[in-house]
């Protein structure tokens, strides 16, 4: 009884966990718009989303105390809109700050990092790009990377935008991400599939023999 409570309670959490998720990436997405439209109507959108990477990978990353700041609900948004000045006034458009200054009236720098994963989405569809991640266990060289391009272009319903990495864990093989679809054809991920199934295997082997232990007569 105690294990089937506590079976319920961790799907509960994890159903929680889930729609906490898809609110954040809600909220993110209407923020996001907000966003596209203010620099498209000043012809800044790819100032503005290059400003939005610098935020989060020169600002947020490095600074994690000031992302904690300014996410926290105990701030007030008078503090926030003069940390704001002090650390962006400067250097930012007057439409990210204003952005920024609006997020933060309604609570949710929490959510910058969603928002900027939005931004770029938004802005990739508008384009007609598909953000295409390949993972292999060696370099792939800038020919072979082309030759990848070229031969996706037909399938992926836009222009692919192919960003590579590299993953010596894989063995061999590659890991292909397309959008939001990931692709795994690695070594690795074969052998964990393998070594799953004996698993598998060998669980219903070891339950089919307490079964005819239980019911010798086959009973």
């Amino acid at each position: 009884m105690a294990d089937t409570r506590d079976i319920n309670a961790e799907h509960a959490q994890v159903a929680a966990q889930i729609q906490a998720d898809v609110g954040v990436e809600h909220i993110a997405h209407v923020y996001a718009e907000a966003l596209l439209g203010a620099a498209e109507k000043a012809g800044q959108t790819p100032t503005v989303l290059d400003e939005f990477d610098s935020l989060v990978a020169d600002v947020l990353n490095r600074h994690p105390k000031l992302e904690t700041i300014l996410s926290s609900a105990l701030i007030s948004h008078e503090e926030k809109v003069g940390i704001l000045d002090r650390v962006f006034g400067r250097r930012a458009s007057p439409t990210m700050l204003n952005f920024l200054k609006v997020v933060s009236h309604h609570g949710r720098l929490d959510c910058l990092r969603a928002i900027h994963v939005q931004a770029h989405k938004l802005y990739d569809k508008v384009r007609g790009r598909v953000q295409v991640e390949l993972t292999t266990a060696a370099p792939v060289t800038d020919e072979l990377a082309g030759r990848i391009v070229a031969g996706m272009r037909g399938a992926v319903g836009g222009e692919p935008v192919l960003t590579r990495s590299v993953d010596p864990q894989l063995i061999g093989g590659a890991v292909l991400r397309i959008g939001d679809t990931v692709h795994d054809a690695s070594i690795a991920n074969q052998l964990q599939k393998i070594r799953q199934q004996m698993i598998d295997r060998s669980a219903h082997e070891i339950q089919s023999r307490r079964d005819r232990f239980r019911n010798p007569a086959g009973n």
